[in-house]
Parts: structure tokens; sequence; C-alpha cells
């Protein structure tokens, strides 16, 4: 039961509001001003206060800074559109005027209690995601893992320009949406941009805007991706294959947090953060004179390096779980799990492709499997019967077979083993003769 505050002055009013409200089932308790309520404790502990905008002593506009996170309606005789202005300007979720109309103030309390509910449970289950995951879409609990999230949670909050490295696949645009989210310029736009995706010929116009006619096509002037940034966050992903006149013009940008449109003479302000990601190695690509040393400079003063998927092994039993769960979702399929052969081959596999990698076997497996359980054959891992590219297993086989064994010794046998790898118990026993491998204990 919701537990509503009154304050209110004038005793037939609110003893008025307080039993047509506890006849829909609200809890209700009435009090004539803000130092009353204030002397039975936190107004935190209700779930919504109703409060009159003139009381004696503190005004009702100061019940809503007490408030903290519990809604607050205003009431008030001397309705206006100022007063109604300054209430919501301070705080309040809604305002009513005096003669109430006993329906709109029932459906406003519900719509106010129905909104804060929501909210505390949105809170609440932000605070779990935060818990298990500290950030956002970032699963992780290893070792390297802990390292990026303290430096996100360190430099989030600050203008600092952030440079990420890391293997393809390792989750850089995660990083970087992360840092947006959690900084000051949340609110404003985050536009990722892939350096490698755009022609050299048209890079510049891409990012800097251009006038109309500034080259043959330019029928219009048009806005570059760094103006459509400012007042948020530019992500340039593998700014190591920008061209050398682009990276001229980007330091310009960082120096003077000035912009010139291709064909432009003068020049625009612009409030950018950037945030840079590259695999490559940046110190050598200066050294071969590639890659500009000043903008290098620039770009790294704050650096994250995300480890490669091979690096943190205990992270990929939990990943790939949230991967299936969230492939399931987007591929409208019911929850399904990892069979034990399948978690054994995905923990054994060395992922050269990182996590993006991992996502899309996932999903693969995901379309392919035919129950609720996501099987070897499913995964159609390099060196399985269901890959595609690649139907010699020897090599993967010998990765696998050591993993199964380590897994299931005692509870397989020969031929669900066999099964399971999507091979003939026959072409097991060979292959493993040839590999020199143990024969694995038969289950009892």
């Amino acid at each position: 039961m919701a537990d509503v505050l009154i304050i209110e002055d004038e005793s037939i009013i609110r003893d008025a509001v307080a039993r047509y409200l506890e006849r829909h089932g609200l809890s209700v308790k009435g009090v004539e001003s803000l130092e009353a309520a204030l002397a039975e404790g936190p107004l935190g502990n209700h779930d919504l206060i109703l409060a009159d905008m003139r009381l004696p002593g503190r005004s009702g506009l100061e019940v809503i800074a007490e408030a903290g996170a519990t809604p607050v309606i205003i009431m008030t005789s001397y309705a206006s559109i100022d007063s109604a202005v300054e209430a919501m300007r301070k705080g309040a979720v809604d305002y009513v005027a005096k003669p109430f109309d006993n329906e709109e103030l029932r459906l406003t309390v519900e719509r106010a209690l129905r909104e804060h509910a929501l909210q505390r449970q949105n809170a609440a289950l932000k605070a779990q995601v935060n818990a298990d995951y500290p950030v956002d879409g970032i699963v992780g609990r290893s070792g390297p893992m802990k390292q990026v999230f303290e430096r996100v949670h360190r430099v989030a909050p600050t203008d600092t320009t952030v440079l990420i490295l890391g293997e393809s696949g390792t989750g850089k645009e995660l990083v970087a949406r992360a840092l947006h989210d959690r900084s000051e310029r949340r609110d404003g736009p985050l536009i990722a941009v892939n350096c490698a995706a755009i022609p050299d010929t048209l890079i510049e116009a891409e990012l800097f805007g251009h006038e109309k006619g500034a080259f043959t096509g330019a029928d219009r002037t048009r806005e570059g991706l760094i103006e459509a940034a400012s007042g948020g966050t530019l992500f340039l992903d593998e700014i190591a294959e920008l061209p050398p006149a682009a990276q001229a013009r980007l330091l310009r940008v960082m120096q003077e947090s000035e912009i010139r449109r291709v064909g432009a003479s003068q020049s625009r302000h612009v409030d950018v953060r950037l945030i840079a990601a590259t695999h490559r190695d940046l110190p050598k690509l200066v050294e071969a004179e590639a890659f500009r040393e000043d903008l290098y400079f620039r770009i790294n003063v704050m650096e994250i390096r995300l480890p490669p998927l091979r690096n943190r092994p205990d992270d990929i039993p939990e990943l790939a779980r949230f991967m299936l769960n969230k492939a399931c979702r987007r591929l409208n399929r019911p929850a399904m799990t990892l069979g034990d052969d399948a978690l054994a081959a995905i923990t054994a596999h060395d992922w050269p492709g990182n996590v993006r990698e991992l996502e899309n076997t996932i999903e693969r497996a995901v379309i392919l499997a035919d129950n609720d359980t996501v099987s070897v054959e499913d995964l159609a891992l390099p060196g399985t019967s269901r890959d595609p590219d690649n139907a010699n297993a020897d090599l993967s086989l010998e990765e696998y077979f050591r993993a199964f064994v380590r897994t299931h010794e005692g509870h397989l046998t020969e031929t669900e083993l066999a099964r399971r790898l999507g091979i003939s118990r026959k072409a097991l026993w060979q292959k493993r003769q040839r590999l020199g491998l143990p024969r694995p204990r038969q289950a009892g």
C-alpha cells in the first residue's frame, strides 16, 4: 500500500483529501506544516507528498527541496501560470488547483505513484546491472577487465581525450559509448566514425563538412560530422587510417576548437570531446612517418588498452551466456542454454576475432540449434563437421577433445563424445590414435 503525506494548513481540506484517497486504497497521513512533517521523520519515507503552495513558516516549494527523490504534487488556491512554472521548475511532478476535481486529483496521484514506482524499479535494475557489469554492456570480471573498468570510471566524467587500443573485435566502441554515457556530455550527441570505411577522397568533406560548390558534386552546403558532434562526443574508430591532410585538419580542431569546412573561408567554433581508437601500433606508424607525431601526442592523453579475449579466458563462459541471452531476444527465440560440449569448445577456442567473433558464433548457433540447448555442432566452429570451410578436424579436435575429456571424463561414452564432436566413433578413434591422445575413461 502506497504511503501519501499531505501537508496542508487548512484542516477541512486536509482531512477531506485524506479520506478520499484512503477510500481508494492509499495510506494517508496529514500534517499542517513542513516543520511538523520533518518532526516525524525524513520526507523520503513517503511514496508521495501533496503540499500546499502557501504554508505557515516554510513554503510548499521548500517541501520539494526536502523531499529528495520522493515526488511532490503542489496544491494551491492561487492558481496561475507563474506559480505552476515555478513549482515545476523546482522539481514538482505535477500541479493541481483548488477547488479539486476529485477524479482528476485521484488520477494525478495514481500517475505520480506509478511513475515513481517505475523509477525505483529502474534504479534498482540499473544498480544490479552495474554491480554485475561495471561498464554498461561490457562483461568481464578478470583482472585485465577490472583495470579497464577502473580507467573508464576515472576518466569518463572529465573532458580528457581518450585513446582506446585493442585488437579488432575487442569492444572499443562499447568503451567509447560507456565513456560518453557516464560523462557530462551524455545528453549531447555521440557521433561514431569508422575512418577506415570512408574513402580518402571523401573523408575530409565527411568530417569537416563542405560549402556548396567546393568540389564537383557539392550541390549544397553540408555540415560535417565534427560539427554534428558539437556539445557531445566524437568517436574516431581506426584513427590510424586517416590520410595526412585529414590528420592536419583534425590537429587544428583539437588545438583551436575550430573547424573550417572544405571550400569555406571562415572557421567555426566546435565543442567536442574526442575519443579515438585503433588496433594498430601508433608509435611505429609515427616512426614510419605514416601518422603525425603531434597528433599522436594530442590523442594519447589517457590510454585504455582492451585485452584480447584469449587473455581473459575466465570471462568467456559468462560472456558466452550473456551473448546467448542477447541473441535469443534479438532473434525472438525462447531462452536457451549452452550444452557442456559447447561450453568446453567455446572455452578452448582462441577467438582470433575476439568478442565480435564470439557474438557472431553464438548468433549463428541460435539459428542452427534444433532445441533449447546449443551443442558444439550448432557452434560450427573451425574444425567441426558443420564448419563449411574446414571439414578436416585434426587440429581443432585435439584442442576440443582435451577440453571435453577434462570436462566430461567419467560422464560421457565415446559414442556420445563422438556425436557431440560431430564425427563418427571410428573417426574419433582414428584421430585420437594419430594425435597420440589418451583414451578417455568410459562412463559407468
